[in-house]
């Protein structure tokens, strides 16, 4: 990974995946920020995004967004970033979300997690597995428009795929090993990655 580019800097910077599709981390914590917290709502809605897709099983800003932005819609399908595998229900009810708001042509979606590094990236490769992107075209479109993207829990998202379309064990083998070999050739630094955010997270607090 370049280390010239600054994690904190794309921390919570929108970015554009795919067809009306957006990665991005958490706001600012409103019982911290407010300010900061409506700062970033307020650059969302300006990007015409409609639809929120809250990936952290560790906290929820629905109540905070409604107050302020009662007209989009909130989704909270929240997981836990332990590095274990992800279940094939929360890829099912995410997936499902969000081709399900892409009915409506005019829908912006922002898919979030807290930094934006794993668990959101994940669930936006198996939507655009869903919306037919090969393996490969997908994550280098997620890590081209976030290079701070790990997509660790893509080996989940590629087997939930091929066990969702019926494929063979040797075909989901096959797959799994397309996502393991794109990644010894896409590394990321995603401990460094971390560590930058969570030095620039406490600075804020």
């Amino acid at each position: 990974m370049n280390k010239k580019i600054e994690p904190k800097e794309w921390w919570r910077k929108l970015c554009p995946v795919g067809e009306r599709i957006h990665l991005c981390g958490d706001l600012p914590h409103p019982h911290y920020d407010s300010e900061a917290a409506f700062e970033v709502l307020t650059q969302w809605v300006n990007a015409g995004v409609t639809h929120i897709v809250d990936v952290r099983g560790e906290a929820s800003d629905a109540v905070w967004v409604a107050a302020h932005e009662p007209k989009i819609t909130y989704d909270h399908l929240g997981t836990h970033d332990n590095g274990g595998a992800q279940d094939f229900r929360w890829f099912d009810q995410g997936v499902q979300t969000i081709v399900a708001a892409l009915e409506d042509p005019d829908a912006q979606i922002v898919v979030h997690c807290h930094m934006g590094i794993n668990r959101a990236p994940s669930m936006v490769f198996a939507a655009l597995l869903e919306l037919g992107y090969g393996i490969q075209p997908a994550l280098n479109a997620i890590r081209t428009a976030r290079p701070i993207s790990g997509i660790i829990y893509a080996e989940d998202a590629v087997s939930w795929y091929g066990h969702r379309n019926n494929w063979g064990e040797t075909e989901i083998f096959v797959a799994s090993e397309e996502v393991k070999q794109w990644h010894k050739d896409n590394p990321v630094d995603v401990g460094w990655v971390i560590s930058r955010i969570r030095i620039a997270e406490m600075e804020t607090v």
